[in-house]
């Protein structure tokens, strides 16, 4: 319809009717404007409040972790001997103590007499492997190879704790070498044929043993393995394989409140980064700075009034004597020093203070922040998304609105371009009869 009218735009008038009838669709489509200088910017609060949501959700996330109980466990072992490693559980408590490695913990071996080839037959159809309990597993081992006892005993689904190799030896020949899977004295077990007779000419046997470290004053303490657990209630002592026996270790258990206050400080620069992006978002136009996206709306500032109000457990107390406090603009502050201080005096009392009580009554700061950023950033019930829900409603509605505009615009341009159209053809003919009458009249005869 458009191309219509440009056809015959001026035909008759001589006027430019398709520029006309732009410009006056310009004007009929303020309104329409409007609602997409709205929806634009309904979208652009959108946008910044889940940008908001996310980084709320990430420090309900952190919350979550730094309320668990679990996660303030302080305690931390040292050790002052090579390859002595000192491991504690949260049941363990400070402590002190010396010992000295006496032994390691080796598995039960035995290494056969008598030299094979692989493909020799060294025994019958099956062999039997007898542990320290007493109870025989027999193994077959196929046509009685060397190699085929090898790969029988390594791949039985018997538990018989034992492993073997065949190693190739000077003369070529090869000998076997059982050995058990675990160390310890009740390692042991023995290996014949099923008869019970000697296999490859018997075995020379070096025989399990316990790790055994020594407390002084007479007091031993002894493990299958070369970690030694609860060795004091919550503390675990490791040896490695090359720990030299005689090696002697000093070993400490004690708070380190490092770790602890470094998340703690982590977490507040977390917030306050938070708390910033708040400020900016909900910023009130000042001079040739602009307004934020998001001033005037309700949801992020009440956010961060609630992230402030947890540094009060009540009304009459606050975090201040741990550490936290908020400063005179509006942000939070974490004194390392005193909150360390004040741990060393009561690590239980301080980290109560901090973590998830019993109720939500009896809850810490971390513990309160947790509960205000996971209100605000739930998926599916949270104060952000239910904002963004309302404007997303919103925008959804101005879209009907501009779909209905493009509709009654449509229509607008039509009834325009068929006036436009009638006043052209109106004024062709009449220059046509125009025309007409004055070759009429110029035919007419003269008279003097």
């Amino acid at each position: 319809m458009a191309s219509a009218t440009s056809s015959i735009s001026g035909l008759a008038s001589g006027l430019d009717t398709a520029s006309i009838i732009d410009q006056l669709m310009q004007l009929e489509q303020v309104p329409q404007d409007k609602l997409k200088t709205s929806q634009d910017s309904e979208n652009s609060v959108i946008s910044a409040l889940r940008a908001l949501n996310t980084d709320t959700a990430l420090l309900a996330s952190k919350a979550a972790t730094l309320a668990k109980a679990s996660t303030w466990q302080t305690l931390q072992g040292t050790s002052t001997g090579t390859g002595v490693s000192v491991a504690v559980t949260d049941k363990a408590s400070a402590a002190s103590f010396s010992l000295t490695v006496d032994r390691l913990a080796t598995t039960h071996q035995l290494g056969f007499s008598t030299g094979a080839a692989l493909t020799d037959v060294v025994a019958g159809s099956q062999i039997k492997i007898t542990g320290s309990d007493g109870v025989p597993h027999s193994i077959s081992v196929g046509g009685g190879t060397l190699q085929e006892m090898v790969t029988a005993i390594n791949g039985s689904t018997a538990d018989t704790g034992v492993k073997a190799t065949a190693v190739r030896v000077s003369d070529g020949s090869y000998r076997l070498i059982a050995e058990s899977t675990k160390t310890g004295a009740a390692s042991a077990f023995t290996l014949t044929k099923d008869d019970g007779s000697d296999l490859l000419g018997g075995a020379a046997v070096r025989a399990g043993t316990d790790a055994q470290i020594n407390m002084g004053l007479g007091i031993t303490a002894t493990s299958a393995s070369n970690t030694f657990t609860d060795i004091v209630p919550g503390v675990n002592i490791t040896l490695a394989q090359n720990t030299a026996i005689g090696t002697t270790s000093s070993v400490t258990v004690k708070q380190n409140v490092s770790t602890i206050s470094s998340s703690l400080s982590s977490f507040v620069d977390q917030i306050n980064s938070l708390l910033d992006k708040i400020d900016t978002q909900t910023a009130v136009k000042s001079g040739t700075t602009a307004a934020g996206v998001l001033v005037g709306d309700p949801t992020a500032r009440a956010l961060r009034d609630q992230l402030l109000n947890t540094v009060f457990g009540d009304s009459t107390t606050s975090m201040a004597t741990y550490g936290v406090q908020t400063d005179r603009y509006g942000k939070l502050v974490f004194d390392a020093t005193a909150f360390e201080k004040a741990y060393a005096a009561d690590p239980a009392g301080t980290a109560a203070k901090f973590t998830s009580g019993a109720t939500p009554a009896q809850d810490g700061w971390v513990a309160r922040v947790s509960a205000v950023s996971k209100g605000a950033s739930d998926g599916l019930d949270g104060t952000f998304a239910n904002a963004i829900n309302g404007h997303t409603s919103t925008v959804d509605r101005l879209q009907k609105s501009i779909e209905d505009w493009d509709t009654r615009l449509e229509l607008r341009r039509s009834s325009l371009e068929r006036q436009y159209t009638a006043l052209e053809t109106a004024l062709s003919t009449l220059q046509s009869q125009s025309t007409w009458l004055s070759s009429q009249i110029s035919s007419l005869p003269t008279y003097s």
